[in-house]
């Protein structure tokens, strides 16, 4: 019997650290497929549907759950139907979230409330917004994990979660980084139009909790970077609420300085990044990416609090411009050793080793709490 795996997708982030796995699987003859919701159906933020369609050998199934400027708790309940009348069509064997989003929350109390094995990919992290409560929800919610690191193990297992359910397999994204791109940086700077060499890259993203002030903090951010002199490529935010507030600062940069972007393809962005002088803002790729480049970060606000504890991270307020300074003065094209607390590569490798394990399968689907 050929088992069926289905991997779920709302973001550019999320699937970054999906198809290394999703590759993998469809290498060793599983049945793969994508449920493709999200940001990643929104004109708006590139259609990086695109993407997903790329990946040769498996199936695609599309599904549009919100409109820009819908709240996320209508999107929770758009995605939790759409994503029911799928698995009743599909009856997958298995299904794969990713993280802290709220489409992987969905999927995830569909898979719950119908008995379905679901496996969650980097539980146990923590970070500086509802982002935390969502990923914890994951977690409980699932079956299976795939973490990063032995703290995420062991914060799993203080949810509550079997010891034998918790496989430590790295960052899988980080499979990607560790190998050549496939693009070279002037293919990069051809294909998105990047007019300089010397450059930071700036990813900025909304905090849910503080969408009331998240535009003064772009504005503050935005304004030492301007006031720096520097150049900068800058990508878009996810849509998370709060987002227009920041795509409205966005607006006034001067364009002869900042190239902006709704998004890029995973092998330029990962070229891009090995050749940028500093990485600022709050996305994970900051916290985790960059240090496993060894490019410097700055890592601005509470999105990422005490999410890793590499040396090239340099963690600031959004308000404190005299600390933004110093850090592109003092950083600006400096190198850091790599540092591989979430992963040296092999990720896929591991999952898939799991995974072809019949032990795996028989796991029993009534979850206990475990003391």
């Amino acid at each position: 019997m050929v088992r069926s795996i289905l991997f779920v997708t709302g973001t550019r982030a999320d699937f970054g650290k999906l198809e290394p796995l999703a590759v993998a699987a469809r290498d060793q003859g599983l049945r793969v497929s994508f449920f493709v919701t999200g940001m990643h159906m929104l004109k708006q933020y590139g259609m990086t549907k695109i993407e997903v369609h790329r990946i040769e050998g498996i199936e695609v199934h599309e599904f549009l759950n919100q409109r820009v400027g819908d709240p996320q708790d209508q999107i929770l309940a758009k995605t939790v139907v759409g994503f029911s009348d799928y698995c009743a069509e599909q009856k997958p064997d298995l299904v794969v979230i990713h993280g802290d989003r709220i489409e992987a929350l969905a999927c995830a109390i569909v898979c719950s409330t119908n008995y379905i094995r679901c496996a969650h990919i980097e539980g146990g992290e923590v970070s500086g917004s509802i982002d935390e409560v969502f990923r914890h929800c994951n977690s409980k919610l699932s079956n299976y994990h795939f973490v990063s690191s032995n703290d995420a193990k062991r914060r799993v297992s203080a949810l509550g979660e079997s010891e034998s359910s918790i496989y430590v397999i790295g960052s899988p994204e980080l499979d990607f980084h560790s190998k050549p791109s496939g693009v070279t940086i002037e293919e990069v700077k051809a294909r998105y139009d990047i007019p300089y060499d010397d450059y930071g890259i700036v990813i900025f993203h909304p905090v849910t909790s503080e969408s009331r002030t998240i535009h003064a903090q772009a504005q503050s951010v935005y304004a030492e970077l301007m006031a720096s002199g520097k150049c900068f490529v800058v990508i878009a935010p996810n849509n998370d609420p709060g987002a227009n507030a920041i795509l409205s600062v966005m607006e006034i940069l001067p364009r002869d300085r900042f190239r902006v972007l709704p998004s890029m393809r995973f092998g330029h962005f990962s070229e891009l990044m090995r050749n940028a002088a500093v990485m600022i803002g709050n996305s994970s790729a900051g916290v985790r990416e960059a240090p496993f480049l060894g490019i410097p970060s700055l890592d601005v606000g509470s999105r990422q609090t005490n999410r890793a504890k590499a040396a090239s991270i340099t963690h600031v307020s959004a308000y404190d411009r005299s600390a933004i300074a110093a850090f592109l003065a003092s950083c600006w094209g400096k190198r850091y050793p790599r540092y591989d607390g979430f992963s040296q590569g092999g990720s896929a490798d591991r999952f898939i080793e799991i995974l072809l394990d019949n032990r795996f399968w028989k796991a029993g689907l009534q979850k206990l709490f475990m003391e």
